[in-house]
């Protein structure tokens, strides 16, 4: 993310300049080398699961195309559904996956270079077309592998955590409340959702440092 994020984020709001410097400057890092149908597959593998786990899914996975680094769309006709199966994924996962697969070569997901070619909104309206691939899956494919800086993934539990967190409210803000009150970070949503991410994982951080000092006494 640019300076002119942190700088925009500070002037507009006082409680976004308390993160920034509670936190420096934004860490994201977009991993673009990764090919839309890796993402979606990925994502898939970790909805419901913690991150352990879903990892250690994936690498099973991958074991079963031995002479790639990731598979390819076409791939995923050489492997039965039960051996899929036994990396881990359910089978409501592995019709996904299937159906990610399917989308790609139909040309539905569109290629790592077509991709930087579309709007936020079109990659959303196509990629929701996928089975088991709903908006946020899509937002977090905006943000962690194309780097696109206007994306608030306004149902992510993380970002509204952080935000009721660093904003001092009660009760996790609604999807649609947040969604109007993160216009002001216009054109940098993203760098916000960044913040409020580690706004409520510096609140994880300190209630399981004082679980354990309890532990201690």
């Amino acid at each position: 993310m640019t300076p002119a994020a942190h700088k925009h984020l500070a002037n507009i709001d006082p409680v976004m300049r308390a993160l920034i410097l509670e936190h420096g400057e934004c860490g994201l890092v977009p991993e673009k080398r990764r090919s839309p149908f890796q993402s979606l597959v990925q994502a898939v593998a970790h909805q419901q699961l913690n991150g352990t786990a879903a990892n250690t899914i994936l690498t099973r996975f991958k074991k079963l195309f031995p002479r790639r680094r990731f598979p390819q769309p076409q791939d995923l006709a050489t492997v039965s559904d039960e051996q899929i199966r036994a990396c881990g994924f359910s089978f409501a996962k592995i019709r996904a996956i299937r159906d990610i697969a399917a989308k790609t070569l139909s040309g539905v997901v569109p290629t790592a270079r077509q991709i930087v070619t579309l709007s936020d909104e079109e990659i959303i309206e196509r990629l929701t077309e996928v089975r088991g691939v709903g908006r946020w899956t899509v937002e977090m494919l905006l943000i962690f592998q194309l780097g696109r800086e206007n994306i608030l993934p306004v149902d992510d539990f993380g970002v509204r955590n952080g935000f009721r967190v660093a904003y001092k409210k009660r009760a996790l803000p609604e999807p649609k409340h947040l969604l109007k009150f993160g216009k002001r970070w216009h054109p940098h949503a993203t760098t916000a959702a960044w913040y409020l991410w580690r706004a409520a994982d510096s609140t994880k951080a300190a209630a399981k440092k004082k679980t354990v000092a309890k532990k201690k006494k």
